[in-house]
């Protein structure tokens, strides 16, 4: 298999775009998706301070590379956990990685947020699923730290096969606050929450996945124990299946989307948002779901040593 562009041996074969392409030209094709998606969906501005949330798989390694291989001011903040040895590996993957590339990076972890609990023992004591706390927590720490420090934004790994396979939950669930607000820009809607982008959402997981083999990008593989049977994954396995007939249709069902999601508007009230008595961070309530969360472990806690 040749490149189209040279001749030379081809890394990849990309049958939605008709081409195979060899490491030089692969780079420049992967570069120009990312900065035609920046573009597109307005999500940047050279001199932004740009927070990248890095969990030490392939994705959000790949995003802050090329981010600041792309003039970008971006840092990198990893959310420990405590997932046992999934946490430790993923975030000695994270450290590495930033450390060979001087990097700016901040660590967090959970158990100074939850009482000293993990994730997972958090989820036990309050009786939810752990990917359910681990959400709440992650997203309370991410805007909570990029508000304080005095990012512009906050950029996520989420990729084309990420942001298909949520659009098709939704759609088979007619889910539509969640179907009116999925877009690859989140905006500010309050002065204390950082907006949020998605870089890599015209690039699928395989061809994220490419470039960090080519690149030598050293990530973790395994997927985290806690999203085993997650309803995603069964997206993403029925949408790869359509791609595999028909190459492109899940840059089409996304993007396409993208272009009439207004349909949706207007069938969820417009929420107005206050701030939580206890943290002062944005909620519809008096407490925020963080602040809950904290005061349902200590209460729980203090029932058990009755």
């Amino acid at each position: 298999m040749k490149c189209k562009k040279c001749s030379k041996e081809a890394i990849i074969h990309l049958k939605q775009h008709n081409i195979a392409l060899c490491p030089e030209h692969y780079e420049e094709f992967f570069y120009s998706r990312v900065k035609k998606a920046i573009g597109k969906y307005k999500m940047l501005e050279q001199g932004s301070k740009i927070l990248v949330a890095v969990s030490g798989g392939k994705d959000s390694l790949v995003l802050w590379e090329v981010l600041n291989n792309l003039g970008y001011k971006a840092d990198g903040l990893y959310i420990d956990l405590g997932i046992g040895k999934y946490s430790e590996t993923s975030k000695s993957k994270v450290v590495a990685f930033a450390i060979k590339r001087g990097f700016e990076y901040f660590v967090f972890d959970v158990r100074d947020y939850l009482n000293g609990l993990s994730t997972p023992e958090a989820a036990r004591v309050m009786r939810r699923k752990t990917c359910s706390v681990c959400g709440l927590v992650k997203r309370y720490i991410m805007n909570r730290f990029s508000h304080e420090a005095g990012y512009d934004v906050i950029a996520t790994g989420h990729n084309l096969d990420d942001e298909a396979a949520t659009l098709f939950g939704n759609l088979t669930h007619w889910q539509l606050g969640y179907l009116e607000k999925q877009y690859p820009v989140l905006p500010k809607t309050h002065p204390k929450l950082t907006p949020k982008v998605k870089p890599l959402v015209l690039l699928t997981e395989r061809e994220v996945a490419t470039f960090a083999l080519m690149k030598g990008i050293d990530y973790i593989m395994e997927e985290c124990p806690a999203s085993r049977g997650a309803s995603s994954m069964l997206y993403k396995e029925l949408l790869n299946t359509l791609e595999i007939k028909q190459p492109g249709t899940k840059h089409r069902f996304l993007t396409e989307y993208f272009k009439v999601r207004n349909v949706f508007s207007g069938f969820e009230k417009e929420i107005e948002l206050k701030e939580c008595k206890n943290c002062g961070y944005p909620t519809t309530q008096e407490l925020c779901s963080f602040c809950k969360l904290r005061e349902g472990i200590i209460r729980k806690r203090n029932e058990k040593e009755r």
